[in-house]
């Protein structure tokens, strides 16, 4: 396994002189997406950092669930910790504010800040890039700062004053407060401490070392903002601030955290981070940034195109996160101490969105990872009895239905993805499709669906379950399971359970076998109070990505389906007051802001009318991904979202989150060059390609004519070219008979 982690280092290292030529960076802006309801993150990082370093402002709803959104105008610190493009709030741990003048620690009010550290600013003294953060804030002092993977670097230039502090805020987070902290004085030059929060995350503990490059006269301490002294206090809403000697002009301050304890953190210093040359740090970010962005060449002319893209790419580079210390130490979901020896350990999967392209992506272009990856969820498995969710940081959130590192684990085995174990794997996988602790799996066991007047959001949990069982088939098939494999491919089937024939929609059902009636497939209820997740009836009746050509017979061939899916991007109708937020992004009642509908528009293909893909993934490109601050439709959602747009724009898509089969749909630039991590080169070429050509004429791969509708993995992953031939009218043979449509293996 050491030896396969070397080549994969040198490979990238290759890549990286190959990449270094061309500065991707320019083409990314962290500001896409932090308006409108995108809720990236803006800030400094290095790609899968623990370390997310950047602006805080007060938290103020939805929009600002990763602490900055570009509507705003006070900063209150600058925490350690972001969620990016998330529909929840957490984190923002360790705010760390400069300020002058007379000691102070409250955070202020939106509507008034005086008396407080806080500050106001203006986006024309801000300077945001993947590597680097800087603000000249209206308080006059100017912050820059930049990080390696578990260590922020702070620089800060205060005006000519002899009163310049640091508050040390271990209180406030973004939504949540602090259930227990701590800060003392190690010396002149050093202060460390924790922080304990219950946040989204059940519980999640950060463990900081911070070293000043000159010492501090003093550290003042705080219950919250009654004065406790000075140098040392434990408490629930502790901070501290830090007396700065006169001639201190300028301060840098290096940060490191870790789940595991103060001395743990010290060690990722220490190891990544024991000088203080900042522009010596940016520079090592930008290239990795630059080498991981290198590993997609995009040739085009259309620079904003190029830009959205590589924002989208680098989207997909801030989750999952490293959660390990450079010993490989981490704190389980079960508070316990684990080390990941030969492998890196990751949190942060927002599983629900991320296994339906952005895994699939990383199958692709991250394969170096994606072992680790999968190691990490089963050590979660190993710590809480079934597979994650949602984790988030060492704690089990539980967020949204199904158990969907399932798909993600199937499909990295699947397609042959070593650095783990797969018979644990696929043990693990069907422990927790049979866990009854897990919502609405006791009723899958004993009667096959979930009925609605039981448990909330029913029918949508069921429906995620059978794409996840699918994957379980396929790993049985593969394995030689036959008992598994007939067992979950028959619940692969269960959606077949929400069908009503008589209406053509999936449809709830009630304990008893009614149908839930009344029933509008319109009506979306948020807050798992209603029958679908994040959805309609509408929606959901599409949500069989495992089984298209199932879907297809149910209603009732392609010609009626293709009909049926013509209304959904057609079709109008009130979700009603309590529709979720989240459901945005509409073309009838396909939205591409959420999820669930993310395959839909590839469907065609499958019944036989690949331009009609086109035409729908054309203009979702079109319209959904642009170039401003409101430049992304919905939530981020760590990456998914983005890698929708990234794989699209390749000219294809994986509807089955586990299969392994990319359905053509309309490739956006002439020319794109995969640097895999194996070594070799996957290029897509488009000729006569515009904005008016976007239906596909014919297909060459590695030279030759090639008539599917659809390219495998394997196809990619060997190498070649794939060459699309593209038109302004549909070529109404091209995809379309039976042997030539993607499909599902089994």
């Amino acid at each position: 396994m050491k030896r396969l982690k070397f080549l994969y280092t040198f490979l990238i290292l290759l890549m990286i002189q190959q990449g270094m030529a061309q500065n991707y960076l320019r083409y990314v802006d962290p500001y896409i997406g932090s308006g409108g309801h995108g809720h990236v993150f803006v800030g400094a990082s290095v790609p899968f950092g623990t370390i997310q370093v950047g602006p805080q402002n007060i938290f103020k709803g939805w929009d600002w669930c990763s602490g900055y959104h570009y509507s705003d105008s006070i900063v209150i610190g600058f925490s350690h910790t972001h969620l990016s493009g998330t529909g929840c709030t957490d984190l923002g741990d360790l705010q760390v504010m400069p300020f002058t003048g007379q000691v102070r620690t409250k955070r202020g009010e939106q509507n008034d800040i005086s008396n407080s550290c806080a500050s106001y600013y203006e986006h024309e003294n801000e300077t945001v890039a993947p590597d680097y953060y800087a603000l000249l804030m209206d308080n006059g002092i100017r912050v820059e700062l930049t990080a390696t993977e578990r260590v922020a670097l702070h620089r800060y230039h205060f005006p000519d004053t002899k009163e310049n502090r640091v508050l040390i805020n271990l209180k406030e987070g973004n939504g949540f407060n602090a259930v227990a902290s701590s800060i003392r004085l190690v010396d002149a030059n050093t202060i460390e401490g924790f922080r304990v929060v219950n946040g989204w995350s059940p519980e999640h503990r950060i463990y900081f070392r911070i070293k000043t490059d000159k010492p501090v006269e003093d550290l003042l301490v705080f219950h919250d903002d009654t004065p406790a002294g000075s140098k040392a206090l434990t408490g629930k809403e502790v901070k501290g601030v830090l007396v700065l000697g006169e001639g201190h002009s300028d301060l840098c301050l290096k940060v490191a955290i870790s789940s595991v304890s103060c001395e743990n953190a010290a060690q990722n210093m220490a190891a990544e981070l024991p000088h203080w040359d900042f522009d010596r740090v940016r520079k090592e970010s930008r290239k990795k940034w630059n080498a991981e962005l290198a590993r997609v060449d995009v040739v085009d002319k259309d620079e904003r195109a190029r830009k959205i893209f590589y924002t989208a790419m680098y989207h997909t580079l801030i989750a999952p996160t490293t959660y390990c210390d450079v010993n490989g130490e981490f704190r389980g979901h079960d508070q316990q101490i684990y080390q990941a020896k030969d492998w890196r350990n990751y949190s942060t999967f927002s599983l629900w969105d991320t296994y339906r392209a952005l895994h699939p992506w990383f199958t692709i272009i991250q394969t170096d990872r994606v072992g680790d990856m999968v190691n990490s969820m089963l050590s979660i498995f190993d710590q809480q009895g079934k597979l994650p969710i949602w984790p988030l940081i060492g704690g089990e959130t539980n967020q949204m239905p199904g158990y969907s590192a399932v798909p993600v684990i199937a499909d990295a085995y699947l397609k042959g993805i070593g650095g783990f174990d797969g018979e644990r794997a696929f043990q693990a996988c069907v422990k927790s499709a049979t866990y009854r602790k897990q919502n609405g799996v006791p009723y899958v066991l004993d009667q096959e669906y979930i009925p609605c007047d039981k448990v909330e959001e029913a029918t949508s949990i069921a429906m995620e379950y059978a794409v996840d069982d699918w994957g379980i088939t396929a790993m049985a098939k593969k394995m030689g399971k036959e008992t598994e494999a007939e067992l979950f491919e028959r619940r692969s089937r269960y959606y077949r359970h929400y069908f009503d024939s008589e209406i053509g929609f999936i449809r709830p059902r009630n304990a008893d076998g009614s149908w839930l009636t009344p029933y509008d497939p319109f009506q979306s209820i948020h807050g798992g109070q209603g029958y679908f997740c994040e959805g309609t009836g509408w929606q959901y009746t599409f949500f069989v990505p495992q089984r298209p050509a199932d879907l297809i017979a149910l209603l009732g061939g392609d010609e009626a389906f293709i009909h049926k899916l013509d209304s959904l991007f057609t079709v109008e109708g009130d979700m009603g007051a309590q529709a979720s937020a989240d459901i945005s992004g509409l073309i009838g009642q396909y939205a591409h802001g959420n999820e669930p509908s993310h395959h839909m528009a590839y469907l065609y293909a499958y019944a036989g009318a690949p331009w009609k893909t086109a035409e729908k993934v054309r203009y979702i490109q079109e319209h959904f991904y642009t170039d401003q601050k409101d430049g992304i439709i919905g939530n981020e959602d760590c990456g998914q979202m983005s890698a929708w747009h990234i794989i699209s724009a390749l000219g294809f898509y994986q509807v089955n989150p586990s299969c392994g089969i990319y359905t053509f749909g309309s490739p956006l630039f002439g020319k794109v060059k995969l640097n895999l991590p194996n070594g070799k080169h996957f290029i897509v070429e488009s000729e006569n390609n515009n904005k008016q050509n976007i239906y596909i004429q014919s297909v060459e791969l590695n030279g030759k004519p090639y008539e599917k509708g659809y390219i495998r993995y394997e196809d990619i992953m060997q190498g070649g070219k794939l060459k699309f031939f593209m038109g302004n009218r549909p070529n109404y043979q091209f995809g379309v008979a039976p042997d030539n449509r993607p499909y599902t293996p089994f």
